[in-house]
């Protein structure tokens, strides 16, 4: 399956500032994070990047989870 759009790009159809979501929260915060790999579709290669830099981010099942219904999307 090649995906469509980056992970970035899908992540940011999922803002929104009042709300107290996870996902919508990761997005938000990915939004103001100059650095976030905005061109790649690779879960590896963005879960490497998130453990490092991605201090916004509660824990990595909120990365897992919207990388499923990035994927779900794509489908």
């Amino acid at each position: 399956m090649e995906l469509r759009r980056s992970f970035y790009q899908y992540l940011m159809t999922q803002r929104n500032p009042n709300s107290h979501d996870e996902i919508a929260e990761f997005a938000n915060n990915a939004f103001f994070d100059q650095t976030f790999p905005k061109q790649d579709k690779d879960y590896d290669r963005i879960s490497r990047y998130l453990e490092l830099n991605g201090n916004y981010l509660p824990n990595m099942t909120v990365f897992d989870l919207a990388y499923q219904h990035y994927l779900d999307s794509e489908a």
